[in-house]
């Protein structure tokens, strides 16, 4: 009997030290199966074509643009390496600093006022009213305007002889002006220009504001809270994933604003360089100066001060943006 009692016991011992357990502080590895394997090519088959087009059209520039940002090249001729030469020629030349500086203006004014012209938008549209679509379509429209439409457009609003504006000016008693004249209201004449797409950012917005749960209103007004206290209290912090992704890409867009200030300007950054936005320079040394290094030198410092922003506005976002919709 105890023999029997032994060998069992003798069994058992051997079988839980021959068990395969993992190590403390090891991972156990993962065995692919075949259905496993079939998944995996399927899935690679279909996002395949987004992974090659981010390599053609994304990876390949990129890498290509900080190997030039590295040479003296006129297009034309060989490359010649010059090494950290054209960043030296950045951080020096005054034309660069006016052009950022530029950039730095308009950034400052059109990303927060487009943030709160979009939210506005975005209340109008959430209105419960019968011609409600009639709305949408009316306020999102302009922006499906392509931006030299509408730059011609503001040219001839513009205008100091025959312009809707100085019409206006004149009409109550004020003298014409060129507002294009003018480097700061140059600048603010693109800013306006450029609420006119705030439409994308709206539908955003509205998307934001249909996913909020009206019973968390009834229960502020119970409360006997204001329109206004419910709009601080609920409706902005459960806008603020929405809020993150607008600015993020308010950024973006504002750090590449080309378009509105060469229609305006006929490509000449005028008056006094006051519309020369930094893309715009890129734009003249590269195809108008032939110095493509030194234009791919101004492209790389503009991806990485982008990259620094969002980095920072994400981090800044973890004090501001709520995921929560009970916590509202």
């Amino acid at each position: 009997m105890a023999s029997t009692v032994g060998t069992a016991q003798g069994t058992t011992d051997t079988t839980t030290r021959t068990a395969p357990t993992a190590a403390p502080g090891r991972r156990v590895r993962h065995r692919w199966s075949a259905g496993d394997k079939r998944r995996l090519r399927t899935g690679l088959l279909f996002v395949s074509p987004w992974i090659v087009g981010v390599c053609v059209f994304v990876l390949y520039p990129l890498i290509y643009s900080v190997v030039i940002s590295l040479t003296r090249y006129s297009g034309m001729l060989s490359p010649t390496f010059v090494g950290l030469q054209n960043y030296v020629s950045a951080f020096t030349d005054p034309l660069t600093r006016t052009a950022a500086g530029n950039t730095v203006f308009y950034a400052c004014l059109a990303v927060p006022i487009g943030l709160v012209v979009a939210v506005v938008l975005a209340l109008c549209m959430n209105r419960n009213v019968r011609e409600v679509a009639v709305y949408r379509a009316a306020l999102y429209i302009p922006s499906l305007v392509p931006a030299f439409a509408l730059a011609f457009v503001f040219a001839v609003f513009v205008n100091p002889t025959f312009g809707l504006i100085s019409r206006v000016l004149s009409a109550v008693g004020f003298q014409r002006v060129d507002l294009l004249q003018d480097p700061t209201t140059a600048k603010v004449v693109i800013v306006i220009m450029a609420q006119l797409g705030a439409g994308n950012a709206a539908l955003i917005f509205l998307a934001g504001l249909r996913n909020i749960p009206k019973t968390i209103y009834e229960a502020a007004r119970v409360d006997g809270a204001s329109p206004f206290r419910q709009f601080t209290a609920i409706t902005l912090p459960l806008l603020s994933p929405a809020i993150l992704f607008n600015l993020i890409t308010g950024i973006s867009g504002a750090l590449q604003v080309f378009t509105e200030a060469y229609v305006l300007t006929n490509g000449t950054g005028n008056p006094d360089n006051g519309t020369l936005f930094y893309m715009m320079y890129l734009y003249k040394n590269a195809f108008s100066y032939a110095s493509l290094g030194y234009a791919s030198a101004l492209a790389v410092l503009l991806f990485l001060v982008g990259m620094v922003l969002a980095v920072v506005v994400y981090w800044l976002s973890r004090r501001f943006v709520n995921y929560d919709v009970s916590a509202g």
